[in-house]
Protein backbone atom coordinates (compact mmCIF):
# COMPACT_ATOMS: atom_id res chain seq x y z
CA UNK A 1 0.00 0.00 0.00
CA UNK A 2 2.93 2.32 0.67
CA UNK A 3 3.99 2.43 -2.99
CA UNK A 4 0.40 2.86 -4.19
CA UNK A 5 -0.15 5.80 -1.85
CA UNK A 6 3.09 7.53 -2.78
CA UNK A 7 2.15 7.15 -6.44
CA UNK A 8 -1.32 8.52 -5.65
CA UNK A 9 0.32 11.47 -3.90
CA UNK A 10 2.49 12.16 -6.93
CA UNK A 11 -0.64 11.88 -9.08
CA UNK A 12 -2.25 14.49 -6.82
CA UNK A 13 0.67 16.89 -7.25
CA UNK A 14 0.68 16.57 -11.03
CA UNK A 15 -3.12 16.83 -11.07
CA UNK A 16 -3.01 20.00 -8.98
CA UNK A 17 -0.48 21.49 -11.39
CA UNK A 18 -2.68 20.49 -14.36
CA UNK A 19 -5.74 22.07 -12.76
CA UNK A 20 -4.11 25.28 -11.59
CA UNK A 21 -1.89 25.94 -14.60
CA UNK A 22 -3.84 24.56 -17.56
CA UNK A 23 -7.49 24.53 -16.49
CA UNK A 24 -7.46 27.70 -14.41
CA UNK A 25 -4.65 29.93 -15.71
CA UNK A 26 -4.25 29.07 -19.40
CA UNK A 27 -7.75 27.91 -20.46
CA UNK A 28 -9.69 29.73 -17.70
CA UNK A 29 -12.33 27.04 -17.90
CA UNK A 30 -14.53 28.31 -15.02
CA UNK A 31 -14.78 31.73 -16.70
CA UNK A 32 -16.08 30.01 -19.83
CA UNK A 33 -19.12 28.90 -17.81
CA UNK A 34 -21.72 27.07 -19.86
CA UNK A 35 -19.42 26.88 -22.92
CA UNK A 36 -17.09 24.70 -20.84
CA UNK A 37 -19.91 23.02 -18.90
CA UNK A 38 -19.51 19.54 -20.46
CA UNK A 39 -15.85 19.42 -19.45
CA UNK A 40 -16.39 21.08 -16.06
CA UNK A 41 -19.16 18.64 -15.13
CA UNK A 42 -16.92 15.69 -16.00
CA UNK A 43 -14.14 17.22 -13.88
CA UNK A 44 -16.56 17.69 -10.98
CA UNK A 45 -17.74 14.08 -11.10
CA UNK A 46 -14.21 12.72 -11.48
CA UNK A 47 -13.00 14.92 -8.62
CA UNK A 48 -15.58 13.33 -6.33
CA UNK A 49 -14.18 9.85 -7.08
CA UNK A 50 -10.62 11.07 -6.59
CA UNK A 51 -11.70 12.60 -3.28
CA UNK A 52 -13.01 9.21 -2.14
CA UNK A 53 -9.69 7.55 -2.98
CA UNK A 54 -7.46 10.26 -1.46
CA UNK A 55 -9.50 10.48 1.74
CA UNK A 56 -10.07 6.77 2.37
CA UNK A 57 -7.11 4.75 1.08
CA UNK A 58 -4.63 6.15 3.63
CA UNK A 59 -6.98 5.32 6.52
CA UNK A 60 -9.38 2.51 5.57
CA UNK A 61 -9.29 -1.01 4.18
CA UNK A 62 -12.15 -1.76 1.77
CA UNK A 63 -12.62 -5.43 2.65
CA UNK A 64 -14.88 -8.10 1.22
CA UNK A 65 -17.78 -6.74 -0.83
CA UNK A 66 -16.52 -3.19 -0.19
CA UNK A 67 -13.63 -4.03 -2.53
CA UNK A 68 -16.16 -4.20 -5.36
CA UNK A 69 -17.45 -0.75 -4.40
CA UNK A 70 -13.89 0.62 -4.51
CA UNK A 71 -13.38 -1.04 -7.91
CA UNK A 72 -16.56 0.74 -9.01
CA UNK A 73 -15.09 4.07 -7.87
CA UNK A 74 -11.87 3.36 -9.78
CA UNK A 75 -13.75 2.17 -12.87
CA UNK A 76 -16.03 5.21 -12.85
CA UNK A 77 -13.02 7.52 -12.59
CA UNK A 78 -11.36 5.81 -15.56
CA UNK A 79 -14.52 6.06 -17.68
CA UNK A 80 -14.92 9.76 -16.82
CA UNK A 81 -11.27 10.43 -17.69
CA UNK A 82 -11.61 8.74 -21.07
CA UNK A 83 -14.83 10.63 -21.73
CA UNK A 84 -13.09 13.87 -20.74
CA UNK A 85 -10.36 13.24 -23.34
CA UNK A 86 -13.05 13.34 -26.03
CA UNK A 87 -15.17 16.16 -24.61
CA UNK A 88 -12.28 18.57 -24.03
CA UNK A 89 -11.51 18.57 -27.77
CA UNK A 90 -14.92 20.06 -28.54
CA UNK A 91 -14.95 22.41 -25.53
CA UNK A 92 -11.52 23.80 -26.35
CA UNK A 93 -11.96 24.09 -30.13
CA UNK A 94 -12.05 27.89 -29.99
CA UNK A 95 -8.86 27.84 -27.91
CA UNK A 96 -7.09 25.77 -30.56
CA UNK A 97 -7.53 22.45 -28.68
CA UNK A 98 -5.86 21.22 -25.51
CA UNK A 99 -2.40 22.72 -24.90
CA UNK A 100 0.55 20.52 -25.92
CA UNK A 101 2.04 20.62 -22.43
CA UNK A 102 -1.32 19.67 -20.99
CA UNK A 103 -1.40 16.56 -23.18
CA UNK A 104 2.02 15.62 -21.79
CA UNK A 105 0.77 16.24 -18.25
CA UNK A 106 -2.26 14.02 -18.92
CA UNK A 107 0.02 11.27 -20.25
CA UNK A 108 2.19 11.46 -17.12
CA UNK A 109 -0.92 11.26 -14.93
CA UNK A 110 -2.15 8.24 -16.90
CA UNK A 111 1.17 6.46 -16.43
CA UNK A 112 1.23 7.28 -12.70
CA UNK A 113 -2.37 6.15 -12.27
CA UNK A 114 -1.66 2.88 -14.06
CA UNK A 115 1.40 2.27 -11.88
CA UNK A 116 -0.65 3.05 -8.76
CA UNK A 117 -3.35 0.61 -9.85
CA UNK A 118 -0.78 -2.08 -10.61
CA UNK A 119 0.60 -1.82 -7.08
CA UNK A 120 -2.92 -1.75 -5.64
CA UNK A 121 -4.12 -4.98 -7.33
CA UNK A 122 -2.51 -7.41 -4.81
CA UNK A 123 -3.96 -5.38 -1.94
CA UNK A 124 -7.43 -5.38 -3.49
CA UNK A 125 -7.17 -9.13 -4.00
CA UNK A 126 -6.30 -9.65 -0.33
CA UNK A 127 -9.08 -7.29 0.76
CA UNK A 128 -11.64 -9.07 -1.41
CA UNK A 129 -10.85 -12.35 0.35
CA UNK A 130 -11.44 -10.80 3.79
CA UNK A 131 -14.69 -10.47 5.74
CA UNK A 132 -16.76 -7.53 4.48
CA UNK A 133 -16.26 -4.18 6.16
CA UNK A 134 -14.79 -0.74 5.89
CA UNK A 135 -12.05 -1.20 8.45
CA UNK A 136 -10.05 1.60 10.05
CA UNK A 137 -6.57 0.40 9.15
CA UNK A 138 -4.14 3.29 8.64
CA UNK A 139 -1.66 2.53 5.88
CA UNK A 140 1.98 1.92 6.79
CA UNK A 141 3.10 5.40 5.75
CA UNK A 142 3.99 8.36 7.95
CA UNK A 143 1.01 10.13 9.47
CA UNK A 144 2.02 13.39 7.77
CA UNK A 145 1.66 11.63 4.41
CA UNK A 146 -1.80 10.33 5.34
CA UNK A 147 -2.77 13.90 6.28
CA UNK A 148 -1.36 15.33 3.04
CA UNK A 149 -3.29 12.75 0.99
CA UNK A 150 -6.46 13.58 2.91
CA UNK A 151 -5.81 17.29 2.30
CA UNK A 152 -5.42 16.53 -1.40
CA UNK A 153 -8.75 14.71 -1.24
CA UNK A 154 -10.44 17.72 0.32
CA UNK A 155 -8.79 20.00 -2.24
CA UNK A 156 -9.92 17.95 -5.21
CA UNK A 157 -13.50 17.89 -3.90
CA UNK A 158 -13.47 21.69 -3.47
CA UNK A 159 -12.07 22.01 -7.00
CA UNK A 160 -14.87 19.79 -8.29
CA UNK A 161 -17.51 21.86 -6.51
CA UNK A 162 -16.02 25.00 -8.05
CA UNK A 163 -16.16 23.42 -11.51
CA UNK A 164 -19.77 22.36 -10.98
CA UNK A 165 -20.72 25.86 -9.75
CA UNK A 166 -19.09 27.43 -12.83
CA UNK A 167 -20.67 24.86 -15.18
CA UNK A 168 -24.09 25.80 -13.85
CA UNK A 169 -23.39 29.42 -14.75
CA UNK A 170 -23.81 30.61 -11.18
CA UNK A 171 -22.86 34.19 -10.22
CA UNK A 172 -19.12 34.58 -9.66
CA UNK A 173 -18.45 31.07 -10.99
CA UNK A 174 -15.64 32.33 -13.19
CA UNK A 175 -13.84 34.14 -10.39
CA UNK A 176 -11.14 35.44 -10.54
CA UNK A 177 -11.28 35.46 -14.33
CA UNK A 178 -14.56 37.33 -14.64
Amino acid sequence: MRTALYLLGFQGLVGAFDTLFYHEWKARLPARGRRAAPELILHAARDFFYGVMFCTLPWLAWKGTWTIVLLGVIGAEIILTLWDFVVEIAVRRDLGDVYAGERVTHAIMGIMYGAMLATLVPILSAWFGSPTGLVVEPAAIPEWMRLILSGMGAGVVVSGLRDLYAALGRPGGGWPWG
